[in-house]
C-alpha cells in the first residue's frame, strides 16, 4: 500500500492513505481529532464502505444466479486507490472495477473521493459512477473514528447532539450483525444523547432514515466535532467496550434484515444507478475549540 498523503492548510493537517482511501489523521486548532487506529482496540481510522454497508445474511449476496462475498462493509476499505490529483490542501483519489473487484461484485464502476482541508474543516466528497451497460446497485458509507476524549478532561460527560430530535429507540442488532425486528431504547432527550460505555457495548446505534443532516460530538468543556452529511440518509454511532474512540458514521445503505433470503435486487436500502449515471455524496467535518464554543448543548 502507498504511503499516506499529507494535506496542510494553515495550522491544520490531514493524512489520507491511498490504501482504502482512508483519512488516518486530522489535526487542527492544536487538537488531534481522528482516531489513529491500534491493534488493541480498532486498527482502522475512517474506512470508506463500498459497494455495501454492514453485514450480509449468510455473508453473501446473490446476483445473476451466483453468490458473491464482498466482505463486511465491502472491499473498498482494503483496495488501493489511484492518486488522480494532489495539491497542498486537497487530494483526489479513484477506484475503478477490476477482475479482482468483479469476483466480489459483478458491476463496472468508478468511485472518486475528493478531500479538501481548511483551517477548521475537512470535507470528503464522493462520486459513484456506473461505467457499465446495466443498472448498478450500490451502498456507500463513511466510518470516521474520533478520539474520546478529544479535548481536555476525561471520557465522562461527552455527548452527541443531533440537529433535530431523533427517535429514542434504535434497531436491535443480531449476533451476526443483521438488523433485528425489535428495537431498544436509548437515553436520547430530544436532540441530546449522553455517552457512556454501556450504551455502546456490543452493537452500533443505527438511526435509520434519520431526521438530522448533522450531529456534533461535544466534550464537557464545550469543544465540538461536527459532522454534516449530504445524500446519506442513515447515521450511526459505534465504539468498542472501553475503547478511547467514537465513530460517527454516514450510510446510504445498511445491513440485511434478520432472515433476509433474497437476491441483490431485493436487498433493502440499495441505491441504483442507470448506465452512465453518477451520484454524489459528501461528509463535512468541522472543529470548534472550547474557547469558541462554550459549554452549552
Amino acid at each position: 500500500m502507498s504511503a499516506p498523503v499529507r494535506l496542510v492548510s494553515a495550522d491544520a493537517e490531514a493524512c489520507v492513505a491511498p490504501g482504502g482511501g482512508e483519512p488516518v489523521a486530522w489535526r487542527t486548532g492544536g487538537a488531534d481529532l481522528l482516531w489513529p487506529g491500534d491493534a488493541a482496540h480498532w486498527s482502522r481510522s475512517s474506512p470508506v464502505l463500498f459497494p455495501i454497508v454492514g453485514h450480509l445474511a449468510g455473508g453473501r449476496l446473490v446476483a445473476d444466479g451466483r453468490s458473491y462475498r464482498p466482505g463486511v462493509h465491502g472491499f473498498a476499505r482494503d483496495a488501493e486507490f489511484a492518486v488522480v490529483g494532489c495539491r497542498a490542501d486537497r487530494l483526489h483519489l479513484r477506484l475503478v472495477d477490476s477482475p479482482a473487484t468483479r469476483a466480489l461484485y459483478p458491476f463496472a464502476f468508478r468511485l472518486d473521493i475528493r478531500y479538501r482541508l481548511t483551517p477548521r474543516r475537512f470535507t470528503i466528497a464522493f462520486e459513484v459512477a456506473n461505467t457499465g451497460r446495466r443498472a448498478m446497485p450500490y451502498a456507500l458509507g463513511f466510518h470516521p473514528g474520533f478520539r474520546w476524549p478529544f479535548s481536555a478532561g476525561a471520557r465522562a460527560g461527552h455527548r452527541v447532539v443531533f440537529a433535530r430530535p431523533e427517535r429514542a429507540a434504535v434497531p436491535q442488532i443480531t449476533a451476526d450483525g443483521l438488523i433485528g425486528a425489535g428495537r431498544r431504547p436509548v437515553p436520547l432527550a430530544g436532540r441530546v444523547l449522553p455517552l457512556a460505555d454501556r450504551l455502546l457495548d456490543g452493537e452500533a446505534l443505527c438511526f435509520l432514515d434519520a431526521a438530522s443532516r448533522s450531529l456534533r460530538f461535544v466534550a464537557p468543556d464545550g469543544a465540538a466535532i461536527a459532522m454534516a452529511v449530504e445524500n446519506f440518509p442513515h447515521l450511526a454511532l459505534w465504539s468498542r467496550p472501553g475503547a478511547p474512540f467514537l465513530c460517527m458514521e454516514a450510510w446510504t445503505g445498511h445491513s440485511d434484515p434478520a432472515g433476509f433470503a433474497g437476491t441483490l435486487a431485493d436487498k433493502p436500502s440499495m441505491r441504483w444507478l442507470a448506465p452512465g449515471a453518477a451520484a454524489r455524496h459528501a461528509v463535512r467535518l468541522a472543529y470548534r475549540p472550547a474557547d469558541a464554543a462554550g459549554a452549552g448543548a
